[in-house]
């Protein structure tokens, strides 16, 4: 979901660094093998999250939603050089994508790939984190959010994909819409915690940076 009109959306592309061309062969391998691709981050809005990361150059990350591996990848790269990314994801079938391009990856020693149900998982992790990205089943981000937030280093940034839901989120909610009423509870409750302070960027479907005091 763009929010810019087209030809300022194609300015701003073509004005920001392009994609690796090892995340350019995962983007082309996600659309033709993947079912619902759009789910993917994208080039535009991975550059964007490479930058993050090289800013913060945090030593742990956690991902909520794996997918087929390429926002891993892209957060990766502003990673310390004994750091580690922990990336979640439920779905135990698209882990042949993403292993392989992990292996394949400068990071392959340093990206631990956990396939479960990350409601159950993040509490077994010991880490503090530097850097989280959420990026998973939207009726459950306030709880990732309520689950990392004492794992968060002071300063740590917790970064959240698609907190504008097509728009969705400034519209007639339709009751049934559980995804929708979560997104906007979980908007309202990043501007509210006074534990962190937060910005969202109109950026694809919305990414909200929230750092931890």
């Amino acid at each position: 979901m763009n929010f810019l009109p087209e030809n300022i959306d194609e300015y701003v592309v073509s004005h920001s660094q392009k994609e690796p061309e090892y995340l350019q062969q995962l983007n082309k391998e996600t659309w033709q093998k993947v079912l619902n691709p759009r789910m993917l981050s994208g080039a535009y809005q991975g550059r964007v999250l490479a930058m993050i990361s090289k800013l913060i150059h945090p030593k742990n990350i956690l991902e909520i939603g794996t997918y087929t591996g390429y926002s891993a990848l892209c957060l990766a790269e502003g990673m310390q050089k004994d750091g580690t990314l922990f990336t979640i994801d439920k779905n135990e079938e698209l882990t042949t994508i993403s292993k392989k391009y992990f292996d394949n990856s400068l990071y392959k020693n340093q990206i631990r790939q956990l396939v479960g149900d990350a409601i159950e998982m993040i509490p077994t992790l010991h880490e503090k984190f530097d850097l989280v990205f959420i990026d998973a089943d939207k009726s459950n981000y306030s709880n990732y959010f309520n689950l990392i937030i004492d794992k968060m280093n002071s300063g740590g940034v917790i970064l959240s994909d698609n907190v504008l839901w097509s728009g969705k989120v400034v519209e007639k909610i339709d009751l049934k819409d559980i995804d929708t009423k979560a997104l906007v509870a979980y908007n309202t409750l990043l501007n509210s915690d006074d534990r962190i302070e937060t910005v969202l960027l109109p950026i694809r479907d919305g990414l909200t940076i929230s750092r931890v005091k």
